[in-house]
């Protein structure tokens, strides 16, 4: 009697002594048990619990695959089974998201703080009661209780799945655990395609917003881009599927780099099934997609690493591909006014590809012979001009290109190239200035006085957000040398352009 109602207090002491594995640990183990074959269920369940949410930082994954068996055969005689496997997942889960995840393929193999094998024990944990809840189908409320509590399994996917690297190429404990929650969904009648794209305020109630949308994040992932269960998935619109894993995209692309990676996954599986000039403007108007591109906006001008910087830039293409014509044209005004360099030339370089495709497409060989039809009188000098009511539409179309449409493009151009080359006769005074001044200063090596000068040349002197002042004289004078041949670049560029026009105004003549 004793054992049975005071017992449970003796399994902390237990557990610890189990963990450390000395000569006694199965002692220990027959001890624990025999408690739990003893003592009343609700004091065993109160004592584990404690003991998970006590672990020592240093004893995570020990104290959790010592316990783990104990607890699967205690809820097996719960009465309130469904309730406490809730509570039982919950704490398990919080101690091993407190696991640093390993990266490296060796790190994987040698499972250093045992993340990887708390993960196949946590599989294995919820393996008898999945198997019931298939068995019985959710005949009754507790069931569906049961059900709903399995379904925290989805914490995993966020910590540490939204963390780990997973390649379906290297079947690693991490990689077996994801493919595991994701066969274990649709066992348990959870179909993807609803906890994806449709929302549920029961399963909403089991984590905040933040941890939902992660973990649904990295769903997503493992089904589009990794393809784990992709074959049970529902045919779907392209399109849809884009609209709804935008929210997604846009929760990745704003963390940290293993988030990043997998948001820039998400999106380019995303677009690659969408036919080509193909998005209307109308999602752009839409508050996610209006995200999504500042977010990939801000990744490519602010991310320091270069590796993610040339996966965005691939991405931020790909869309642009597949916005029409409209979308494009509001697409590029928006990213105009991103007041980064580089980012703006990329949107004049795609301004410049689609006028050329549209030309081609209209103005090209077949524009000609299509012109000839329209500017045509059909008996020549005989026509009946009163019976031949569309040559005034023809006269209209020819005003059209000559007036509206080449008189204003010469205009812009004039007053741009003319701001253009006082700019460039400024910049150019200035940069050679400072560079004379540079070279007067290595000359003289006079350290306080060239200390004085690079404090003078950098402060208004900015090269790809990196001072001037923080280079040494020589790369100081590569780049002030780079800017002025850059200019002359620019001015070449410019006599050329005036070049064509007076040639085109020649044989105009």
């Amino acid at each position: 009697g004793i054992m049975k109602s005071m017992g449970h207090v003796l399994l902390a002491p237990l557990v610890n002594e189990a963990v450390k594995k000395k000569k006694n640990v199965n002692h220990c183990q027959a001890a624990i048990t025999h408690l739990i074959k003893t003592c009343s269920p609700n004091h065993l369940l109160n004592s584990l619990l404690q003991v998970i949410e006590d672990i020592d930082p240093g004893a995570i994954s020990e104290t959790i695959l010592a316990l783990i068996p104990h607890l699967q055969t205690l809820l097996r005689l719960d009465e309130r089974k469904a309730a406490s496997v809730g509570l039982v997942l919950s704490a398990l889960q919080r101690q091993v998201s407190r696991l640093p995840v390993p990266y490296s393929q060796q790190q994987v193999e040698a499972d250093e703080l045992g993340l990887c094998r708390c993960c196949t024990a946590l599989a294995a944990f919820t393996k008898p009661f999945i198997e019931e809840v298939k068995r019985k189908e959710g005949t009754t409320a507790e069931d569906e209780e049961l059900k709903t509590e399995i379904l925290k399994c989805m914490r995993s996917l966020r910590e540490p799945l939204l963390e780990a690297e997973l390649n379906r190429d290297r079947k690693s404990p991490l990689w077996l655990f994801a493919v595991d929650i994701m066969v274990t969904l649709p066992a348990i009648k959870e179909p993807l395609s609803g906890l994806l794209f449709f929302s549920s305020q029961r399963k909403s109630t089991m984590m905040d917003s933040s941890q939902t949308n992660e973990s649904k994040a990295c769903l997503a992932y493992l089904l589009f881009v990794q393809l784990i269960t992709i074959d049970s998935f529902p045919a779907v619109f392209p399109v849809f599927v884009l609209q709804c894993n935008v929210e997604y995209i846009n929760h990745l692309l704003s963390k940290k780099e293993s988030y990043l990676l997998k948001g820039l996954a998400l999106f380019s599986k995303s677009l690659e099934n969408i036919q080509d000039n193909s998005l209307p403007v109308s999602l752009l108007e839409q508050k996610s997609f209006y995200s999504v591109s500042q977010n990939l906006r801000q990744l490519l001008t602010d991310c320091p690493m270069q590796h993610l910087r040339e996966s965005g830039l691939q991405i931020f293409q790909l869309f642009i591909n597949k916005l029409d014509a409209e979308a494009k044209h509001k697409f590029f005004c928006m990213l105009k006014t991103s007041s980064h360099a580089g980012v703006e030339s990329y949107i004049v370089k795609n301004i410049r590809n689609q006028i050329e495709f549209s030309m081609k497409w209209f103005l090209g060989t077949e524009f000609l012979p299509l012109l000839g039809l329209v500017l045509c009188l059909p008996q020549g000098a005989d026509t009946d001009l009163l019976n031949s009511m569309d040559i005034m539409e023809s006269l209209n179309l020819l005003r059209y290109f000559q007036v509206d449409v080449w008189e204003e493009l010469c205009r812009i151009k004039d007053e741009y190239l003319k701001i253009l080359r006082v700019c460039i006769s400024i910049s150019r005074s200035y940069y050679s200035s400072e560079l004379k001044a540079l070279k007067e200063d290595q000359k003289l090596k006079a350290k306080a006085r060239d200390a004085a000068r690079s404090n003078r040349l950098v402060r208004s002197i900015t090269v790809k957000h990196e001072k001037v002042s923080n280079m040494s004289p020589e790369v100081q004078h590569q780049v002030l040398q780079s800017a002025l041949v850059t200019f002359d670049l620019m001015e070449s560029l410019i006599v050329r352009i005036e070049e064509i026009t007076e040639e085109k105004l020649t044989k105009l003549n």
